[in-house]
């Protein structure tokens, strides 16, 4: 059997990836999330901890003395050279992270066929290279507002259109309807993409 065949999953805040990511994984993908991994960089690598102490203070930092993903949201989403300069530090180790899970997998006695990884900035950082095929997830943005767990206007100007992301993915999907339609579309997507699709 080959390598696993690669997908990225991207989309906008509130468009459903992780859901998507989700059903990818009912299908019988193996599956990684993108802000996963930047929740086990922030709790575990003394690299990033000191980069960030180093840049913001102990601001980042909650009562117990671990970084705070909340006050670095406040900080870095209120300042846009704070925001580039936190994605220069984590995106590419994020990439090695995923890079390396991928061949880790690769490797094993029994290689999935798919394997799926959530990448919220795909194209805005050039990672669609990194993939065999790109999903891209939209959804009307009165739905999207209604989903995030934060504003979209701030965080969504500096992103790709959704009408771009669509024209350069592989297979696209608006996620208007029930988890079942969802569930749906992944399949089709996997049938394709062990078909050779």
């Amino acid at each position: 059997m080959g390598r696993p065949v690669a997908v990225a999953i991207t989309g906008g805040i509130g468009a459903g990836k992780s859901e998507a990511l989700a059903s990818f994984g009912r299908h019988g993908a193996e599956i990684i999330s993108s802000d996963e991994i930047v929740h086990q960089l922030l709790a575990d690598d003394a690299e990033v901890r000191a980069a960030l102490l180093g840049r913001f203070g102990e601001r980042v930092l909650d009562a117990a003395g671990s970084l705070d993903r909340k006050a670095i949201a406040d900080v870095v989403f209120a300042d846009r050279e704070a925001l580039a300069w936190l994605e220069s530090l984590l995106h590419p180790l994020v990439a090695k992270r995923y890079l390396e899970w991928r061949e880790e997998l690769a490797r094993g006695d029994s290689p999935p066929a798919v394997t799926a990884t959530e990448v919220p900035l795909l194209f805005e950082v050039g990672g669609e290279q990194r993939f065999d095929a790109v999903v891209v997830i939209t959804a009307p943005p009165e739905l999207r507002s209604s989903r995030a767990r934060v504003p979209l206007e701030a965080r969504e100007r500096r992103l790709l259109a959704d009408e771009e992301k669509v024209k350069r993915a592989d297979f696209s999907y608006v996620n208007d309807g029930t988890l079942a339609d969802l569930d749906a579309f992944v399949a089709g997507v996997m049938k394709e993409l062990d078909s050779g699709g």
